[in-house]
């Protein structure tokens, strides 16, 4: 019997992780208690990265991705650009165990999601909306009228990505976001796509990325996690080398590296987490009622 172990990203993570472990402590299987824990946080209206309360698009729309991974079978599902659907997360379990694909996405998820019984909801809050105007290209904090960067802090980054390692020593992963704030309409990040934003196998381990998701898609961050542990590496040490090549893939395109961010697990219940200069990454851990948030290594460029 393994120890079990939850572990999620950023400082809501200890929503996630604090629910994952409960329901680890009383037999549930990895993947059971990771989509448990991040749906908490997408129904948490104070998160405004994921879920309920996300931040629009460029048009004020908001458009979520998500993706699972069942580190015993390799077994995953994944949809992308879906709107007035909360639990998206939920939705690309079923397009994993309902269908034979991997990703929907667009009009085609949320007929899915429909056909599945999940509701149609308005996930804009007033408070969301505040955030967004406020948030705008050229207002708030910044005083030109260019639009910024696509890593700065105007934007809303902030996947929520959960590992967990149950009582039976599998693994099994969530990741899930509304995305860039301001994105344009149709842009996709590494959240849905397996191998980028997520990656699970019980042969190796688990990791998960939080952040631009270009960098991430890039680097192929999740999968380049996991490979590494397969080769030795431990899930510190992978993290540490995936932010490394993050930082060089920068380097050579002549920009400053974005903020990115990794959480690794082994079926050891030994975790790592690292990040990208000016990233003040956050991740939370829970072992056996046992609840902590931790600072990310920071890797300078």
């Amino acid at each position: 019997m393994a120890e079990p172990v939850a572990i999620a990203t950023w400082v809501f993570g200890k929503t996630a992780v604090t629910v994952a472990d409960d329901l680890l402590r009383k037999g549930a299987s990895a993947l059971d208690a990771a989509l448990a824990g991040a749906q908490a946080v997408e129904d948490d209206p104070e998160v405004n990265s994921v879920g309920y309360a996300g931040l629009p698009n460029s048009i004020g729309t908001v458009s979520l991705d998500a993706c699972v991974m069942d580190g015993r079978t390799l077994n995953c599902g994944a949809v992308a650009g879906v709107e007035n659907i909360r639990h998206v997360a939920a939705l690309a379990r079923r397009v994993m165990e309902k269908t034979p694909h991997i990703l929907l996405v667009g009009e085609g998820a949320k007929l899915f999601a429909l056909q599945q019984g999940f509701p149609l909801e308005n996930l804009l809050t007033p408070k969301s909306l505040e955030q967004w105007e406020k948030s705008k290209p050229g207002r708030g904090r910044r005083d030109s009228v260019q639009p910024a960067p696509p890593d700065d802090d105007y934007t809303s980054h902030d996947t929520v990505t959960v590992l967990c390692l149950d009582k039976e020593g599998n693994l099994g992963g969530v990741c899930t976001t509304s995305g860039l704030a301001h994105k344009l309409p149709g842009r996709v990040g590494d959240s849905p796509l397996i191998g980028h934003g997520l990656y699970v196998d019980n042969t190796a381990g688990a990791a998960g990325g939080t952040g631009v998701g270009e960098e991430i898609i890039r680097i192929a961050g999740s999968l380049t996690i996991v490979e590494a542990m397969r080769a030795g590496r431990s899930p510190q040490e992978a993290c540490e080398l995936a932010v490394r090549k993050v930082n060089a893939t920068a380097a050579r395109r002549g920009v400053h590296p974005a903020r990115v961010a990794f959480i690794a697990l082994n079926t050891q219940g030994q975790t790592g987490a690292a990040c990208t200069a000016r990233t003040d990454f956050k991740f939370a851990v829970a072992r056996n009622g046992h609840i902590e948030v931790l600072q990310g290594k920071e890797i300078a460029p």
